[in-house]
């Protein structure tokens, strides 16, 4: 491949990288990973609401990664309510899932931003043969991929088997109890699913460059050296 179209490729996966980091980033500090509704199933039972009253008991819920907000409607109207995971609710989530999503969207930012500034040395410097490479470009490529992988699988998990929402809803109630009505992923969460793909785009760019993967070997310079090892 022609030297300017390869510049062409490292440009174009360099700032797909660079707006990944920034994309992640403005991600992590939002409030739009979760939607969803909320059913106050005291209230409900004791009125024993149906139909157009049951919309009486359901509140809204939405948070990301530090904070979110929910709105409280027991039958007298909404009553909105902010918190925060830290400190507030570490006694009641799963700690651990959390902060290693967290985590990993630190890592995914990092070495987005490694991999951004080695596309564009390798576009207009001259690459060296290790990091600087096609081995070092498929390297942070792998691992920014990797990292949005276990960042929605995690988080997933904490939503859904962990019941992360309702624990939320839940959270310095007394007398009613809540449950989840309604629960989809938003903005941020489909974010870091738009960047992991872009990731493997950038792993794809390296090889239309004329990059050959970096653990394949050549079949014909192994026949050429047995050839040459037989007249010997």
């Amino acid at each position: 491949m022609p030297a300017q179209q390869k510049k062409l490729l490292f440009c174009t996966a360099g700032v797909l990288s660079f707006a990944c980091a920034l994309g992640t980033a403005a991600a992590m500090g939002a409030q739009l990973w979760v939607r969803g509704t909320i059913l106050c199933t005291t209230g409900a039972l004791l009125v024993n609401a149906s139909g157009p009253e049951l919309h009486k008991f359901i509140g809204e819920i939405q948070y990301g990664l530090f904070c979110g907000q929910r709105v409280r409607q027991c039958g007298l109207g909404g009553r909105p309510f902010q918190f925060s995971f830290f400190p507030d609710l570490l006694r009641i989530i799963p700690a651990s899932i959390h902060v290693s999503v967290i985590l990993f969207c630190t890592v995914l930012i990092v070495f987005a931003l490694v991999g951004a500034g080695f596309f564009m040395f390798n576009a207009f410097g001259s690459p060296y043969e290790t990091l600087h490479g096609p081995v070092g470009l498929y390297l942070w490529s792998f691992i920014s991929c990797s990292c949005g992988c276990l960042i929605m699988i995690l988080f997933s998990s904490e939503v859904k088997i962990h019941h992360l929402s309702e624990k939320i809803a839940n959270f310095k109630e007394g007398t009613f109890t809540f449950k989840t009505h309604s629960e989809q992923f938003a903005n941020s969460f489909w974010t870091i699913l738009v960047c992991s793909l872009v990731h493997f785009l950038n792993a794809l760019l390296i090889r239309f460059a004329g990059f050959e993967f970096p653990f394949s070997k050549s079949k014909d310079s192994g026949t050429i050296t047995g050839a040459v090892d037989l007249m010997y």
